[in-house]
């Protein structure tokens, strides 16, 4: 087993985006709003949930929006670990985008597509947040659960990009590439989190 750089083993966790929403479905930004499953993402969710009962999971942790706690609470209905709440946890707040379609989006917003190209980190929409600001808060959340689990296996249950900045710094890739390793809604992917990960991921 690979050793984090404490001494301690690494926390296997495994990455699950939130069941399918009609926004996913729509192809709207969502952010932070507080959108449930539709009746796929709560058959997604269900069909995830099967996937961990043989799994001997430590601990189970969410975002607190709704999208993602309800995927979360099916997981613990199965195998019987309760679930954790951690706002840090939650989706980018993509402000005044939130409920537009990309195609309407490209059109009003051409200056914030451009930026997102050349400073993918640090391009903020209206009354958002940045990607660097998601990385900040999300592992902070994963540093203290890895302290707190070294050599469990975790499940994170969590929204899009908030997963995609974890995949990016468990495979070595630099956070700007975020928005390419947005994981598949229900798609369980299992990565190993060495502790002080902001550190070295934002410095």
């Amino acid at each position: 087993m690979k050793q984090a750089a404490t001494g301690q083993p690494a926390v296997r966790l495994w990455l699950v985006r939130h069941g399918q929403t009609d926004w996913n479905l729509e192809g709207r930004y969502q952010g932070q709003t507080d959108l449930p499953l539709n009746a796929n993402g709560l058959l997604q969710a269900r069909e995830v949930a099967r996937f961990f009962t043989d799994k001997k999971i430590a601990a189970i942790y969410s975002s607190d929006l709704q999208r993602a706690l309800q995927t979360a609470n099916t997981i613990a209905s199965l195998t019987g670990v309760p679930v954790q709440v951690d706002q840090r946890l939650r989706e980018i707040n993509q402000g005044e985008l939130e409920g537009q379609l990309y195609s309407v989006i490209k059109l009003k917003y051409p200056e914030l597509i451009l930026m997102r190209g050349r400073d993918p980190l640090h391009a903020r929409p209206p009354g958002g947040e940045t990607v660097w600001e998601v990385a900040q808060r999300v592992y902070q959340a994963i540093d203290e659960i890895s302290a707190r689990h070294a050599g469990d296996e975790v499940v994170i249950v969590a929204h899009g990009l908030s997963l995609a900045t974890i995949l990016v710094h468990s495979a070595g890739v630099p956070l700007g590439n975020a928005f390419k390793y947005i994981p598949d809604n229900a798609a369980p992917l299992k990565v190993e989190w060495r502790s002080n990960g902001a550190d070295q991921a934002l410095t």
